[in-house]
C-alpha cells in the first residue's frame, strides 16, 4: 500500500514570535555563501578574537586532558582551583574582594549566564532595563522568556552613559533587572567609578538588581573596573565576566557570574537543572589563563592598537567620525550625514568592497546612525579592507 505524502504541521511556541533570527547568524550566512561563490569576503563584523590563549594555558589543558580520570561530570559549583583563580584576578586588577566558595559561579560563557540570570530573578510580565543602544541579547532573551522589555537612552552627548534624570521620570514599578554593560559594547564608551557608584545607589533607592556585563574591561583600556569594587555593590548588582575577549577562549566557552551568596544560590538553581558543569581540563586551564601578568594583557593590546589605527583610517574613508578615546575590541563611528541610511552604507560596503562590517541599528535605535568594526581581524587583512573601500570610494566619485 502507497503511503501518501503528508505535510505534518506542528507550530512553534508562541515565544519565537517575540525574536527573529539573530542577526549575525542570518548575515554570516549570506557572507559564508558569498565566500563559497570564491569572492573572499573580509569579515570586520563579530568580536572573536583571533589571538590564541596563552602558551601555558593550552599546556595545562593538553596535560589535564590526559588524566584518565577527568572526564566526567563536574560540580556545577567548580572547581576549587578555578573558582580561587577568578577571585585572586579580580582582587589583582579589580581590586574587589570575593569569597570563591559562596560568591563566584562559573559559567560556559557570560551569553548564558544573561539566560540564567533572567530566569532566577524575573517572572513572565515583569520589566528588565535594556540600553539602546546595547547587546541584542539583553532584549531577545528577555522576550522569549515573557519579561517586558524597557529600553534606556544611550547617548552620544551624554558619553553613552545613562540618563540618571530621565531614569527617575519612568515607572519602575515593574522593573527587577537593570542590564549595564562597561566597557561598552557597541560604543566602546569606558565606566567610571563615579558611573558605578551611582549606578549603585540608584540600584539599592529603587529595588532593582542592576547586572553589570564585563567582557571588554582589559582590551586597550588602562585601567580595568568592577562594579563590584563599590562598598556594598554586591548586595545588589551581580557582574558577568568571560575568558573569552581578555584571553582569546571565545570558543572555549568559559565564563563566571559574581554576586551575594544568596544570588549565587539562586542562579545556581536554575544553572543546575539546564547544564551539567565544565570539562575539568578546561577549568584547570582556565585558572592557569587567568594567572597572566601584566606583560600578557599588553601583549594582546599591542596587536589591537595597530588594527585600531586601520579601522580608524577605514572610518576616515568611509567618511565616519568616531570618538579617539573608545576602548574595547570595537571601533564605532557614526555615519556621515549625507549618508541616508546605515544598512544600505553596510550593504554597499559588502556587495562592492566585500568587506562585512556591523550596522549599528540592529544594536538598537539610538545606533541607527554608526557603524561598527571589529578588530578582531589581522593587519594584513584590515589593510586590505580599507584599500577595497578606497577603491569602492574612489569609483563611486564622479571624475570631472
Amino acid at each position: 500500500m502507497k503511503k501518501e505524502n503528508q505535510t505534518f504541521e506542528i507550530a512553534p511556541a508562541r515565544r519565537l514570535e517575540t525574536v527573529s533570527e539573530y542577526y549575525f547568524s542570518r548575515k554570516l550566512k549570506e557572507v559564508a555563501q558569498m565566500n563559497a561563490q570564491g569572492k573572499d569576503v573580509i569579515s570586520l563584523g563579530v568580536g572573536s578574537p583571533d589571538m590564541p590563549p596563552s602558551k601555558a594555558a593550552i599546556d595545562t589543558l593538553c596535560q589535564a586532558a590526559r588524566d584518565p580520570d577527568g572526564h566526567g561530570y563536574q560540580l556545577h559549583t567548580g572547581i576549587p582551583e578555578l573558582l580561587q583563580g577568578f577571585a585572586r584576578w579580580y582582587k589583582t586588577w579589580y581590586h574587589a574582594d570575593l569569597d570563591p566558595r559562596h560568591e563566584i559561579l562559573p559559567l560556559i560563557g557570560s551569553k548564558e549566564g544573561i539566560l540564567h540570570v533572567t530566569l532566577a530573578f524575573v517572572n513572565p510580565g515583569e520589566q528588565v532595563l535594556v540600553p539602546n543602544p546595547g547587546y541584542p541579547t539583553y532584549t531577545s532573551l528577555s522576550k522569549l522568556l515573557g519579561a517586558d522589555v524597557v529600553y534606556y537612552n544611550l547617548k552620544e552627548e551624554n558619553h553613552w552613559q545613562p540618563d540618571f534624570d530621565e531614569l527617575e521620570q519612568m515607572d519602575l514599578s515593574r522593573v527587577k533587572l537593570m542590564w549595564t554593560n562597561y566597557p561598552n559594547m557597541p560604543t566602546g564608551a569606558n565606566a567610571t567609578p563615579a558611573l558605578y557608584e551611582r549606578l549603585v545607589a540608584f540600584a539599592r533607592r529603587k529595588g532593582i538588581i542592576v547586572v553589570n556585563d564585563n567582557p571588554y574591561s582589559f582590551i586597550l583600556n588602562d585601567t580595568p573596573l568592577s562594579i563590584l569594587a563599590v562598598p556594598g555593590a554586591k548586595e545588589c548588582c551581580i557582574e558577568l565576566n568571560s575568558m573569552s575577549k581578555a584571553h582569546n577562549m571565545p570558543g572555549w566557552r568559559l565564563g563566571m557570574v559574581a554576586t551575594n551568596a544568596r544570588f549565587i544560590g539562586y542562579i545556581l538553581k536554575v544553572m543546575s537543572n539546564i547544564e551539567s558543569g565544565i570539562f575539568r581540563a578546561m577549568q584547570l586551564a582556565a585558572a592557569t589563563a587567568l594567572q597572566a601578568n601584566a606583560s600578557w594583557y599588553e601583549g594582546n593590546n599591542r596587536n589591537y592598537r595597530g588594527r585600531r589605527q586601520l579601522a580608524g583610517e577605514i572610518m576616515h574613508a568611509l567618511g565616519c567620525t568616531y570618538d579617539e578615546n573608545q576602548v574595547g575590541m570595537f571601533l564605532w563611528g557614526r555615519i556621515p550625514d549625507s549618508c541616508p541610511d546605515v544598512e544600505q552604507l553596510a550593504d554597499r560596503v559588502l556587495y562592492n568592497a566585500r568587506v562585512f562590517i556591523t550596522p549599528g541599528f540592529i544594536f538598537g535605535s539610538n545606533g541607527s546612525r554608526y557603524i561598527r568594526i571589529s578588530l578582531c581581524c589581522k593587519d594584513d587583512k584590515l589593510a586590505e579592507a580599507l584599500d577595497r573601500i578606497k577603491q569602492m570610494q574612489q569609483a563611486a566619485t564622479p571624475q570631472p
